[in-house]
């Protein structure tokens, strides 16, 4: 499966899928991608990791480094159809304690749109 980043708007989220591998070779252009998106206005991002088929430590760094620059800018950063093997890289490095890992799209809108989302 080819590396790519798609994103389109939704109730007030900007929706990123990612599809292949994100690791060293691809982190580059994740991050590119997602900064272009911050750029143009998204604040509020769901990633769809559902089409994800390995994710290593440097794709973790550009989505803990989006993360923070999100938090900066008072945006937030969530993620959904994150499968087992993902799953278990975000909990074997603790990250489930910053990421909100949604079970589907309609839970994300719905955090969102909570008072306390």
């Amino acid at each position: 499966m080819d590396f790519a980043v798609e994103h389109r708007e939704e109730k007030g989220l900007t929706v990123v899928k990612i599809s292949g591998e994100i690791d060293v070779f691809t982190s580059p252009r994740l991050r590119e991608a997602l900064l272009d998106i911050i750029d143009n206005g998204g604040a509020h991002l769901v990633i769809d990791l559902g089409e994800v088929t390995f994710l290593d430590s440097t794709g973790l760094g550009v989505l803990v480094g989006i993360y923070h620059r999100l938090r900066a800018r008072d945006g937030t950063m969530s993620f959904m159809g994150v499968n087992d093997r993902v799953r278990r890289v975000f909990h074997v490095t603790q990250l489930t304690k910053i990421f909100v890992l949604h079970n589907s799209l309609e839970d994300a809108i719905a955090a969102h749109e909570s008072p306390a989302g």
